[in-house]
């Protein structure tokens, strides 16, 4: 895929993609603010709106807001946001316009090997457009870069990053199991059991996409360095919706989870303490009307109290294993779950007058109709009508007058 923001020192990005570089240093993850600006008069624009409000902003008050706030208005009619709103917004923005250098980011990203995207461009994952206006202005990626076809079939799996032997090895199991059904697998790249579903994601040769917190030049934690270096030589990816540089603090942890949730068709938790992350993944899912399953584990653990009360809230169904989560994920016509079928019984098939009778049925001795009756609970009627259907199935026997049940024959050593 071409490099829309062109390779250092060879060509200029373009201007939008310069604007939404910016946007994406300006504004923090998830500011619907700006993100309903852009929308109203595009990045480019909306950039340039910012840069001439903020210095009325600061030295002129809210007149000067009120101004090209009344110009913002009469331009996108019913989209602008309100005036108290934006003059907070260019508070909060004012202060990272003056050294702003999207350039200086991008020849960073170019050195990585990575792309930008953005919407209006090949790659952009529009799952995420889902999101309105607190959808990232652009994403700053490593390795592959067609990221709305990974995003066709995706399902994002997340959990505790203190994980039991139990909920990584779940974890594994049901990525090496979805990425069997074609699906890719998306998590944090976090430790637990993020980075069990990205390890079993790879262990079957699959594709997985790592959402990061921080900038894509900063692996965090640092200690899962080398699994997201495996995912990039496996033809994954690893983005993030801030510049190179930017440091992975909580709350841009909390707003990243925001686009785990809109990535996946469905979002699963495997573990999960009763207050946690992967639960505010789960929310992000449920309001974006995603299907959210949690996998049970022991009551007495409290990394599955979580899932639990996903469970308990009715906001996730139970999942156990990979065919019920593309059930979950995938299309009606192709991803159904199979059906399970226990071992079968003596008494599969038969009426109440049979198992009734079969119930009465002496194992040793034989007894008369007479007598099973009276053990039954039928009449003899009723039982000489059952006697013959139990003795076609291979359960009673006739042993001179009396019935008995017969033996089954043992099986094995």
């Amino acid at each position: 895929m071409n490099d829309p923001a062109g390779e250092a020192g060879t060509c200029a990005p373009d201007p939008e993609t310069l604007a939404r570089a910016a946007w994406s240093r300006v504004a923090e993850p998830g500011d619907v603010v700006a993100g309903a600006l852009i929308a109203a008069l595009g990045a480019v624009d909306a950039l340039e709106w910012v840069r001439a409000a903020a210095p009325q902003s600061t030295e002129g008050g809210d007149p000067g807001v009120r101004r090209v706030f009344d110009a913002l208005v009469e331009r996108a009619g019913s989209h602008g946001e309100s005036p108290r709103r934006l003059a907070a917004g260019i508070a909060r923005w004012a202060p990272r316009l003056e050294h702003l250098d999207p350039r200086r980011e991008l020849r960073v990203l170019a050195r990585l090997g990575g792309v930008v995207v953005h919407p209006g461009i090949p790659g952009w994952p529009t799952p995420l457009d889902d999101l309105g206006p607190a959808a990232p202005p652009c994403l700053w990626v490593r390795g592959e870069a067609d990221l709305d076809r990974g995003l066709r079939r995706a399902v994002s799996v997340v959990g505790a990053r203190a994980a039991t032997g139990y909920g990584e090895h779940v974890a594994a199991d049901l990525a090496a199991g979805l990425v069997e059904r074609r699906f890719t697998v998306v998590s944090g790249g976090a430790y637990g059991i993020d980075a069990a579903a990205h390890r079993g994601t790879l262990a079957v040769g699959g594709r997985t996409i790592v959402f990061l917190a921080g900038g894509i030049d900063r692996p965090y934690p640092a200690g899962n360095a080398a699994l997201l270096a495996r995912v990039l030589e496996s033809g994954g990816s690893v983005l993030s919706e801030v510049p190179p540089g930017c440091v992975p603090s909580k709350s841009r942890f909390l707003q990243r989870n925001r686009l785990i949730a809109a990535a996946g068709r469905a979002t699963v938790v495997v573990e999960a303490a009763w207050r946690s992350g992967a639960l505010n993944t789960a929310g992000h899912a449920a309001a974006l009307l995603r299907p959210v399953g949690a996998v049970p584990g022991p009551v007495t653990s409290m990394a599955s109290a979580g899932c639990h009360r996903l469970l308990r809230d009715g906001l996730a169904v139970c999942v156990t294993d990979a065919a019920e989560v593309a059930e979950l994920a995938g299309t009606a016509a192709t991803d159904l779950a199979p059906e399970r079928a226990g071992l079968p019984a003596d008494v599969d098939g038969l009426d109440a007058d049979e198992r009734k009778l079969l119930d009465a049925l002496p194992v040793v001795r034989a007894a008369a109709p007479d007598s099973l009756a009276r053990a039954a609970g039928l009449s003899i009627a009723q039982v000489l009508a059952a006697l013959g259907p139990l003795e076609l199935e291979g359960l009673a026997e006739r042993d001179g007058p009396g019935w008995r049940r017969r033996r089954r024959p043992r099986t094995g050593a």
